[in-house]
């Protein structure tokens, strides 16, 4: 299973894919799509044509994302949901029950260990479990701490019994 994780943001979005096969997860790819100018409205057009093209490239089977965070700016709150909005726009038109949100504390605590990791601690256990040595940015990293949780977390495929995993269940919020 392929597994696109977003941390989305009004100026750069992150994107790290996973593939999960059985118990191991792989590490397919990562990067970080800049949205340039001043412009909000073309920054919000060059997101959803460059979210579409991740999208083509990368055929995922599921899509995780950072749920919306708490920031202190009014107006930052506003780019950045209305940023979202438009990344879960392009997302519903294909995934749309296999869309899942996790909170950063929720990524840190799946994949370190403990919800107050550093960014740093993050990294390293994905360059440790993943062998990727290097991230351009910060966001790049978060996007594949996301996807990776999401693995982690068992995915969304039902088991014999046709519920989703109980871990599964409990920890994502289910976009729909």
């Amino acid at each position: 299973m392929l597994i696109l994780g977003i941390d989305p943001g009004s100026r750069k979005t992150g994107w790290g894919l996973v593939k999960k096969q059985g118990r191991k997860i792989h590490y397919i790819g990562s990067g970080v799509i800049v949205f340039k100018g001043d412009d909000f409205m073309q920054r919000l057009s060059t997101v959803k044509s460059e979210i579409k093209k991740l999208l083509k490239e990368t055929q995922p089977d599921e899509v995780s994302m950072e749920s919306l965070i708490y920031v202190k700016s009014p107006t930052a709150l506003i780019k950045l949901a209305q940023t979202r909005g438009v990344i879960l726009g392009e997302l519903f038109q294909k995934y749309e029950n296999k869309i899942f949100e996790y909170s950063p504390n929720l990524v840190k605590s799946q994949t370190v260990g403990h919800g107050h990791a550093s960014k740093e601690g993050v990294q390293k256990f994905l360059s440790m479990t993943l062998g990727v040595k290097e991230f351009k940015t910060d966001d790049e990293s978060d996007a594949l701490a996301i996807a990776m949780c999401h693995a982690l977390a068992g995915g969304s495929l039902p088991s014999k019994s046709g519920k989703a995993g109980s871990l599964k269940a409990s920890l994502a919020h289910k976009v729909s």
